[in-house]
């Protein structure tokens, strides 16, 4: 990923001065960071679809935990059983990364792989 792209992104990012906890913090232990919005995309395995079943409940857990912090601009399955689209906030490309990482669909064979990338947002329009 070419870093001087990345850098002014988190740059553009870093003007909007959001303030918000780490992900997995609780919210007694908010400190003030700056957030960028990132794209991961999760792609699905061969039998993804029938691990998704499984494990859904759990991965659902873990979004509504950052969706309570004000984290998750948009998150669904692609409707052609590829695989995912998650958009969130993060303090770093590594903080996105290893939220993915962690996520019961990557560490339960939901996803073979997955991609993290800087994103901005255009539309809708933030007030």
């Amino acid at each position: 990923m070419n870093s001087a792209w990345v850098t002014r992104i988190e740059s553009h990012w870093r003007s909007r001065h959001f303030e918000s906890a780490s992900i997995g913090k609780n919210n007694t232990e908010q400190s003030s960071i700056v957030l960028t919005a990132f794209v991961i995309l999760g792609f699905d395995s061969p039998d993804g679809q029938a691990k998704r079943k499984i494990h859904r409940a759990a991965h659902l857990e873990r979004m509504e935990a950052l969706h309570a912090q004000g984290r998750v601009i948009l998150a669904g399955p692609l409707m052609d059983h590829a695989g995912s689209l998650i958009v969130i906030k993060a303090g770093s490309l590594e903080e996105a990364e290893q939220f993915a990482q962690e996520d019961p669909y990557t560490t339960f064979g939901v996803f073979e792989r997955f991609e993290v990338h800087p994103f901005l947002q255009v539309f809708p329009k933030e007030p």
